[in-house]
């Protein structure tokens, strides 16, 4: 192709496509589209009742939703905003992880005490697995051979092989675990609970608890503090910690389980994204009804985005 002065024009004048970040709105039945570059709101769809856990396929080609009162997942084509097709999920899903075949999703049923898997080729139901009482969080293994369930009421973490799909293991924790998720290369689960105010860690090989932490803020009543969603770092060095009405952020250091900062957000954070290099996080605020958006090197919130009402999950989409 001959490279022209008109062509160059059309080339300039094509949009630039930009990361974005996804949030679901629980009250509003919407999520909002953020650009990472102008940290702006670009684009609102509806979606069913009640989005929470939020989720891309690994190739970024749709995005799944937990629309929890109408007893589905749905997926969504991104770059439109339509809704393709609903998942047969079971009742009130809250959160999912998408195992590494980017085929099989794994769902906390929280109102049947299940954890479901939902083949989302063939979009049937392959098995439902019986956890403990109010499922909610989820994670799978970097393998691929390890699910957890997290389940509110009974205080557990379930393990599951994802080859036989049965349970293997049951470890106990604190008070309501909300969240859950394998870090430094899958060599380690960590389990927030929200009611306890810790968060569990796990030694994955043995299922053995290696550490608990534990978080105080000057100023903030203890009960309060309620550790939910969680990340960590791109060099996996620390967490990043979301304290939901306590309407902080802890920063952990990962190899000494110590708490080294707290960063103010807005009120009743729950989860969180992070940009492509993980200089910036995103952070669900439910109460305020935004975004924060905090340096990481700087450990400081620099921006509030509003977005719908109650924010609750966030996720990631690249460019490219």
């Amino acid at each position: 192709m001959k490279y022209t002065p008109l062509l160059a024009a059309l080339l300039l004048a094509q949009p630039v496509k930009a990361d974005e970040i996804w949030v679901t709105n629980e009250k509003d039945n919407t999520v909002s589209v953020i650009d990472v570059d102008t940290q702006e709101v670009t684009h609102t769809y509806e979606t069913g009742e009640r989005p929470r856990g939020i989720i891309f396929s690994h190739d970024y080609s749709v995005v799944y939703i937990c629309a929890s009162d109408s007893d589905s997942v749905q997926v969504m084509d991104p770059d439109t905003g339509e809704i393709l097709h609903d998942l047969p999920s079971g009742e009130d899903p809250e959160q999912f992880a998408l195992h590494p075949d980017d085929r099989h999703l794994y769902i906390a049923n929280e109102d049947d005490a299940i954890t479901t898997v939902v083949d989302t080729q063939t979009r049937t139901v392959v098995a439902q697995i019986n956890v403990g009482i109010e499922p909610e969080g989820m994670a799978v293994s970097p393998d691929g051979a390890i699910a957890i369930t997290t389940s509110e009421t009974t205080n557990m973490a379930h393990w599951i092989d994802t080859e036989t799909q049965e349970l293997f293991a049951n470890t106990l924790v604190d008070s309501r675990p909300r969240h859950a998720e394998f870090v430094k290369d899958g060599s380690e689960l960590w389990v927030s609970s929200e009611i306890g105010g810790t968060i569990s860690v796990f030694d994955v090989a043995t299922q053995a608890e290696k550490a608990k932490l534990e978080f105080k803020i000057k100023g903030v009543h203890p009960d309060k503090v309620q550790p939910v969603g969680f990340e960590l770092t791109a060099d996996d060095t620390h967490a990043f910690v979301a304290l939901g009405p306590a309407n902080h952020l802890a920063v952990v250091n990962a190899e000494t389980y110590e708490v080294e900062d707290y960063i103010l957000v807005g009120r009743r954070v729950w989860h969180m994204a992070f940009n492509a290099d993980k200089s910036l996080l995103f952070t669900t605020n439910g109460v305020s009804g935004d975004v924060t958006v905090v340096d990481v090197a700087d450990r400081k919130a620099v921006k509030t985005i509003k977005v719908g009402r109650f924010p609750w999950g966030a996720a990631f989409r690249p460019t490219e």
